[in-house]
């Protein structure tokens, strides 16, 4: 061999990892010969060829580089491959009018065409603009159309059915009026029903069906050792064996950590190119031949597919808002049975399972989960037994503990809970502080659901756990939880004293000090409460904004208008009614009527039942002279009970409706 045969390039990736093959990467294309192979022959012979099967299988992949370069040019008229997803062409709305579907295919067809130009066509108009092609005896030749992902064509939103419709008509007629005309719909298998319906106008009676299956052991062995030929490296023999039958080999742990194996017969292509890539990339400069001792040393298929999963997961968060942990705990409640062993559950009108269709749509994406229509219904399950092991892999607890705080701030209790008690279960026999910091989410959903003893045994539990530990911010968060909680019961002495114990262990704690502040206004202390805002917010490099809003509520109280405009003019974004109601106020008493008029029209809009903010509803329309609705919201304003005006607020509210009977 020469130097250049020798010569390792490791920029040259003989692998392609998750996406499929372009046509031009055929050369690296292998295991998948018969099939390519069959289907050219059956597609220029055949008026229409459904080629179905699992999602993640490879169908892109089959036919962009297993079948297109096995379709002589001189002897067909091959129209690229086409998407008909309307999502691209909806979103240029109203610019670009017309069936989004039929435009998808044009454009699929036409890329170069302006869209406006492709806006008045039919597809059978389309390709009669297109000059007839011949073979060397001047005989027309087959024009061959293929549409990958053709399960977009019988599925999707309700409002655009008759558009699906009206494509699948339009194609129907396109093969009436173009003899030669070969139709090739590449989906997903669940969607093969679907299409029976139209099998007979689409194929004008010709018409035949191929199922890909995963890749037998035989042809995963060729995809993984022949894409190396042109890289001069190679697997020494029984290597790639090793790999291939470690992807074939699935192991299952049940709950009660009893663990079995399964050999299959097959394995799946988007994991055989997962592991194959890391496996790539794990291995040294220089090296030429792959050893078994190197498959031993540098794959680990648990681990490259638990990388995998980690990191389809990390995108479905960040497109979703809903962190990898949230998601990962669902797939494992939900997928996983008590035996180890795929769950299915069925897609709801608007939530899987208690997570929103768009999450379990991106997981079957990204190949994590599989889909498929029965009697009508969605139903999902776990791509592969191989998933369940990296599914059911653990986090780190403070991952779970800080996703879990992240969803109390969002209030989504149960997703907390979950995650609290996911947070406990990853948790070592030396980590009892976890089992403190769940305690403290715990303690706080359970108040939260009206679970006030539940919760203040939970809360006391973790002070204890804490103090025990020296963990005196800990001691802090529990003492202030359950703070929190003697306030919303209306104890406000009790929450004046649980708050400032939870300052004696850390006394610059600003969560302790807002929610001491908030006790103390509710106690009648107004003043003693703006002292302690004052210092908070001083201390704090960037004052937060419950603070800023709890001092400019309190300061509108007062009657001090300025001060209280300068700290309500800093949290515009995401207020409580009782902040708006407080900026009214405040805008009022600065004469600043048609203002404050607006704002507590926007902060009684809700029809709230809040103590505080119908009062300073009430002071508000006195100001602005219609004392008739005035006395209106004070007296609702005496009856609210969610929450209730405190003692001092509640002889406020009597002393104005004296004053103005």
């Amino acid at each position: 061999m020469t130097d250049a045969v020798h010569r390792v390039d490791r920029a040259t990736q003989p692998y392609v990892g998750l996406r499929p093959y372009d046509r031009d990467e055929h050369v690296l294309f292998f295991g998948r010969e018969r099939e390519g192979r069959d289907i050219a022959t059956i597609w220029q012979a055949t008026g229409l060829t459904v080629l179905f099967g699992a999602s993640g299988v490879g169908k892109t992949s089959l036919l962009q580089a297993g079948v297109l370069p096995r379709v002589e040019p001189e002897r067909a008229d091959v129209l690229p491959v086409a998407r008909v997803s309307p999502r691209g062409i909806v979103s240029l709305r109203p610019r670009v009018t017309g069936n989004p579907y039929v435009l998808a295919l044009l454009s699929s067809w036409a890329p170069e065409e302006p869209l406006s130009v492709l806006a008045g066509l039919t597809v059978s108009d389309f390709l009669a603009r297109r000059p007839e092609r011949v073979d060397r005896y001047g005989d027309p030749v087959p024009t061959l159309v293929a549409v990958d992902q053709a399960e977009e064509l019988f599925g999707g939103p309700p409002d655009r059915e008759e558009e699906r419709h009206a494509l699948l008509r339009q194609l129907a007629r396109a093969v009436e009026e173009h003899d030669g005309l070969h139709l090739l719909l590449s989906l997903r298998e669940e969607y093969l029903a679907s299409v029976l319906p139209y099998e007979r106008p689409l194929g004008r009676g010709s018409r035949a069906r191929f199922q890909l299956l995963p890749l037998s052991r035989a042809a995963a062995l060729d995809a993984t050792t022949r894409p190396l030929e042109r890289t001069g490296r190679s697997f020494a023999p029984g290597a790639a064996e090793r790999l291939v039958d470690d992807l074939r080999t699935v192991p299952f742990l049940n709950d009660e950590g009893q663990t079995t194996t399964v050999t299959l017969n097959t394995v799946e292509p988007v994991q055989l190119q997962v592991v194959c890539s890391a496996l790539w990339d794990s291995l040294p400069p220089g090296l030429h031949e792959i050893t078994a001792e190197h498959v031993n040393l540098h794959v680990n298929v648990d681990h490259f597919l638990t990388g995998f999963c980690e990191r389809m997961l990390a995108q479905v968060a960040a497109e979703s808002g809903v962190t990898s942990s949230e998601i990962r705990s669902w797939l494992r409640r939900t997928f996983v049975t008590e035996h180890g062993t795929r769950n299915t559950v069925y897609e709801g009108l608007r939530e899987t399972a208690g997570m929103p269709n768009a999450i379990a749509e991106a997981l079957e994406d990204r190949h994590l989960l599989r889909g498929e229509h029965r009697l009508g219904i969605r139903w999902y399950e776990l791509q592969h037994d191989r998933l369940i092991g990296s599914v059911r892999q653990s986090q780190h607890p403070a991952t779970y503990l800080d996703d879990a705080r992240a969803a109390l701030a969002r209030r989504s209790w149960e997703t907390a809970r979950g995650l609290a008690e996911e947070a406990v279960r990853a948790s070592g026999p030396g980590e009892t502080w976890v089992r403190a910091e769940a305690l403290v989410v715990l303690g706080e959903v359970a108040a939260v659901g009206g679970e006030v003893e539940s919760a203040r045994h939970l809360l006391e539990e973790a002070a204890d756990v804490f103090a025990t530990l020296q963990r005196f911010n800990g001691v802090a968060s529990a003492l202030t939880a359950e703070g929190r909680l003697w306030l919303a019961q209306g104890q406000y002495a009790r929450a004046v004293e649980q708050l400032r114990a939870a300052l004696s262990w850390v006394p610059n704690d600003l969560p302790a000090q807002l929610a001491l502040g908030e006790a103390l206004w509710h106690l009648g202390q107004p003043r003693a409460a703006l002292a302690l805002l004052n210092g908070a917010v001083a201390l704090a490099g960037e004052p937060p904004a419950e603070a800023l809003a709890l001092r400019g509520e309190i300061l509108a109280d007062l009657g001090r208008p300025g001060e209280a405009l300068r700290d309500l003019d800093r949290v515009r974004r995401h207020q409580r009614p009782t902040t708006i109601a407080a900026r009214a106020l405040a805008l009022a008493l600065a004469q600043r009527f048609d203002a404050a008029g607006q704002e507590i029209l926007d902060a009684t809009a809700d029809e709230s039942d809040s103590g505080p903010v119908l009062l300073r509803a009430a002071r508000v329309y006195a100001l602005l002279g219609q004392h008739a609705t005035a006395e209106e919201f004070a007296s609702r304003a005496l009856n609210a009970v969610t929450p209730g005006l405190p003692p001092h607020l509640r002889k406020q509210a009597e002393e104005f409706l004296r004053r103005t009977a």
